[in-house]
């Protein structure tokens, strides 16, 4: 936590910055503006890091994109490996997979989701639950966590292994494996391997379960948590051509605030008649929106609370049965509480962990035949799945020799943007406004973040030419010289 005066401000505004935000993926900072009575001027979230992808992809091969832009992540890397498939899908021509090919992948984004969900609740967002907010910093983190709540960490624990337990069996690696090829898989998952996984599932399904039942206990017993950080939006996410909940293949829906259908069933290939995205000077992330209601009205949610909110039904029984009890809790209308986020978070990974025992059941997951012969070559593709935070687009244009000519990704983080933003003022005006700013009150604007899962890492873009700043030191450490070179170009000493 730092505290100092910006120049850009008048004497009496003061600046308070929680740089780095703790708990979530990637680096962000909160700063704050507040005047002499500590009222709050401006509430902000910036993303300070860049990565470039977009632009350094350009020329390579696009067989090699699914594996290079799973590097942006190492939470993750499957979900940016599968849409990257699905686009390099697209160019070869193939429109449908092998049953086995497809339902590796299925497996492989499920257990991508479930370990992604249970890092998530258990190590970064449970110390604030289970202590409070407000609690002592030492103890608020997974080291309390393990040493209180054993039995509940231990639990997340394994429930993190056994996905990347899946991971590792279909890709070969927990982390930056590889899997997908163009048209299909590039090895079959073993019946010594599938049985591995078989000997743990069911311990798997229960714990799933109990996940859930705290989280839903959290929620539901704690009214001050309806309130906290909550906004009204519209919500994005892919569902089937039921309406039922998917991860890996469907159309596009959009709920208004107020439950209305914006649009259903859209082809996720024509995401740019849909969408579009904004950029301002203070963030490398972009702001993205709906077309028809502009900037100010048209910038949704997406992620577990919206894709709970917005199907009809999820195909697993226990889940389809918590989802009831979701919809209860908001009397059959959406469920706007950011800190529900969790509560949908955990459904999803009941969800997970019911579809992983239904593949392994499935005779066709240890099948070998993975390939399709490849069709009439596209010059480009989209590649659209559900990540663990929300709906996330890839999307690659290529020349005659195969080669990427351009990119763009709408990364799930980048989606809920503006609805971080938003939540942060929510708070900062109801909890700091007013008050001497202390360490348990600054948590409380990162509890609202944590809510959205971010992964900050995978959201960043340029903006224009992104700044620079060069220092020269002799050998024993002193500034010889600095220079700066700013957004727009502009060089200073």
């Amino acid at each position: 936590m730092e505290s100092d005066k910006p120049s850009s401000h008048p004497p009496a505004t003061r600046r308070i910055a929680i740089d780095p935000v703790t708990r979530v993926e990637g680096h962000g900072k909160i700063t704050l503006l507040l005047d002499e009575h500590n009222h709050i001027i401006e509430a902000r979230l910036h993303i300070v890091e860049f990565r470039g992808f977009e632009k350094f992809i350009q020329g390579r091969p696009y067989w090699e994109v699914p594996f290079l832009v799973q590097r942006l992540c190492g939470i993750c890397p499957v979900s940016h490996q599968l849409a990257a498939a699905k686009a390099v899908d697209q160019i070869v021509g193939m429109q449908q997979l092998t049953p086995t090919a497809t339902k590796l992948r299925r497996l492989l984004h499920f257990g991508q989701i479930l370990q992604s969900h249970a890092l998530h609740f258990f190590h970064l967002s449970s110390p604030d639950f289970l202590f409070g907010f407000g609690s002592n910093p030492a103890q608020r983190n997974i080291a309390g966590v393990l040493e209180h709540y054993p039995e509940i960490a231990l639990k997340g624990v394994k429930l993190r292994k056994f996905g990347q337990q899946v991971i590792e069996a279909i890709t070969g690696k927990r982390v930056h494996g590889t899997g997908t090829v163009p048209g299909g898989m590039n090895k079959p998952l073993t019946i010594t391997a599938r049985d591995a996984l078989l000997a743990d599932v069911d311990n798997i399904l229960l714990w799933s379960q109990e996940a859930l039942a705290l989280n839903e206990q959290i929620h539901t017993e704690h009214p001050e948590h309806r309130d906290f950080a909550t906004l009204h939006s519209h919500f994005l996410s892919m569902t089937g051509s039921n309406g039922e909940l998917e991860f890996y293949h469907g159309g596009l829906r959009a709920r208004a605030a107020d439950n209305s259908v914006i649009f259903d069933q859209f082809n996720y290939c024509d995401y740019q008649h849909i969408l579009r995205e904004e950029v301002r000077s203070w963030s490398y992330m972009k702001f993205p929106y709906f077309t028809t209601l502009g900037t100010e009205q048209g910038w949704y949610r997406v992620g577990p609370l919206a894709r709970v909110n917005n199907c009809d039904s999820i195909s697993t029984p226990l889940a389809e049965s918590a989802r009831q009890r979701f919809k209860a809790f908001g009397q059959g209308g959406l469920v706007h509480d950011t800190l529900a986020y969790h509560w949908a978070r955990m459904i999803e990974a009941l969800h997970c962990a019911e579809s992983i025992h239904a593949l392994l059941h499935d005779a066709d997951i240890t099948g070998t035949e993975l390939m399709v012969d490849n069709g009439e070559h596209q010059s480009q593709g989209i590649g659209v799945i559900e990540a663990p935070r929300g709906t996330l687009f890839h999307h690659y244009q290529v020349n005659a020799e195969g080669l990427i000519t351009q990119a763009n990704l709408i990364v799930s983080t980048t989606s809920n943007n503006q609805a971080m933003n938003e939540s942060v003022r929510i708070v900062a005006n109801r909890y700091l406004d007013g008050q001497e700013i202390t360490e348990a009150l600054l948590n409380h604007l990162e509890v609202a973040v944590r809510a959205y899962d971010p992964c900050l890492s995978c959201a960043t873009h340029a903006l224009g030419k992104m700044p620079l700043q060069v220092t020269l030191q002799d050998m024993n450490g002193r500034v010889v010289d600095q220079l700066t070179k700013g957004m727009t170009g502009e060089i200073t000493r």
